[in-house]
């Protein structure tokens, strides 16, 4: 009987350390899981150091201006655009560094591939694309500049393809856009 009490307490012993052994393993496995642009998003558009915009498209006016029927269907395949936006401030520079940081090593996922890079008078900037086959899921404007801030730009569509997004950009210059809605984020850009 001894033997026997002994015999199950081990084995109640090993199935612990296995399914402790195991949980570890998970937990340890989904901390590593890349996190998402989509869940980037959500986590911070409640963070008060982030500024955050959706927009639709109607807001660039792009329906009242005078464009080509190719330009036409490149603005008709956009839905909008969802801005997050960091003002840098001495107070936030050690979340500012790690919101970068992070930024950046998101879009060095596979999912994404860069287009272009730019320097502009406000910052560095890249232009990224998330493809699904023939058709862009989704373009990425991302800029960081150390003493104003970043931002990070996700233009949504559907069947985007790269020459309508060149045309959409020539359809973007013919609209009237006056920029209004973007009045924070452009005090950030000036500041």
């Amino acid at each position: 009987m001894i033997m026997e009490d002994l015999f199950v307490k081990k084995q109640n012993m090993k199935n612990l350390y296995w399914m402790t052994v195991m949980f570890i393993t998970l937990v340890i496995s989904s901390c590593s899981s890349e996190q998402s642009l989509q869940e980037y998003y959500i986590a911070n558009a409640e963070n008060p150091n982030f500024m955050s915009f959706d927009l639709p498209s109607s807001l660039l006016n792009l329906d009242q201006a005078e464009l080509s029927a190719a330009e036409k269907e490149a603005a008709s395949s956009v839905k909008k655009l969802n801005i997050l936006a960091f003002p840098k401030k001495p107070e936030n520079e050690a979340d500012y560094l790690v919101q970068k940081n992070t930024i950046k090593s998101i879009l060095k996922g596979s999912d994404y591939s860069e287009l272009m890079k730019m320097n502009t008078p406000y910052g560095k900037a890249t232009l990224q694309l998330k493809e699904d086959g023939d058709t862009i899921d989704e373009v990425i404007i991302y800029g960081d500049n150390d003493e104003k801030g970043l931002v990070l730009v996700r233009v949504l569509g559907d069947d985007m393809n790269p020459a309508s997004f060149v045309k959409l950009i020539q359809a973007m210059e013919k609209s009237n856009f006056d920029g209004k809605g973007l009045e924070e984020l452009g005090d950030l850009i000036k500041s």
